[in-house]
């Protein structure tokens, strides 16, 4: 349930024979606003902000060193998408976000919360792959100070940061998010997984049961639930992507504030299973 101009090679963007300036020039991420302006003047900051934009290539970068899936802007960008569309669909179902319950704002508060966290979470990947969530909160404290210039005053600004931070921290897997906005962007970062997302390590030679389980997975779609406020779709091809399911998009949910707000189906579409391991031998 991405952006459908967010799909993509598993591999993301080749910066092979291209130099950092050629590349980043090419970095950009969009979203619906619904007419958030504060929304609207964040993703402009994001988008002319070079620094931003050169942390998504050098994520890249880390990823394509280790032989992982994309985690340029278009991946952050995808998990922008997902993230907005999970808050609207709360938001219409009455579930107050913590910059309304705790803060006194408003909804569109809330969604530059989400959306900067969605586009931050993964700076530190530029670093290192290992506890690159914690290198996130140190590489993005200072800078989203100037991305929010002009659109928050203080003491707002340090409340609008503090939340953000919070959602980076949180998307790690024992991250224990405390608010809506954290628990949806760590959700959201679990569900870019449609779609080719793990085609590289198969086409690679790599069996094991993480990149069988996510290459079974087709589509996501995300819409407003019959019993929950949000219903998440997984069509497969292979029922062993109920591992990647599970273990990986269940865990994100569990004990978090979306918990007894999503629910999750996944299915396997046609009457036969994609074959995806040729042999396995120990």
């Amino acid at each position: 349930m991405a952006d459908k101009d967010a799909k993509r090679d598993a591999n993301g963007p080749d910066p092979i024979g291209r130099t950092p300036k050629q590349v980043v020039a090419e970095a950009s991420v969009h979203a619906p606003t619904r007419g958030n302006r504060r929304l609207e003047r964040f993703l402009d900051a994001v988008n002319a902000d070079d620094r931003v934009r050169a942390w998504w290539y050098m994520a890249q970068i880390t990823s394509t060193r280790l032989e992982m899936s994309d985690h340029s802007w278009v991946h952050v960008q995808v998990v922008l998408n997902i993230a907005l569309r999970i808050l609207r669909l709360l938001a219409k179902a009455g579930i107050e976000p913590a910059m309304v319950a705790d803060h006194a704002m408003k909804q569109r508060d809330a969604e530059v919360v989400v959306a900067a966290g969605a586009l931050l979470h993964d700076a530190g990947m530029s670093i290192h792959r290992a506890d690159h969530e914690a290198y996130s909160l140190f590489l993005v404290a200072d800078r989203l100070d100037v991305l929010l210039d002009g659109i928050y005053d203080e003491p707002e600004k340090t409340v609008v940061i503090s939340e953000i931070l919070h959602t980076v921290i949180g998307h790690r897997r024992r991250g224990d998010p405390y608010t809506l906005e954290a628990g949806v962007v760590r959700v959201a970062d679990a569900l870019d997984m449609a779609q080719g997302r793990s085609r590289l390590p198969i086409e690679g030679g790599q069996y094991g049961i993480h990149a069988l389980s996510a290459a079974a997975i087709d589509e996501v779609r995300i819409e407003a639930g019959d019993e929950r406020p949000v219903k998440i779709e997984i069509e497969m091809n292979n029922s062993a992507g109920v591992f990647q399911v599970d273990d990986l998009l269940a865990t994100k949910i569990r004990g978090t504030p979306l918990e007894g707000h999503v629910e999750v189906i996944a299915e396997v579409a046609g009457e036969t299973e994609k074959r995806l391991l040729p042999s396995f031998r120990i």
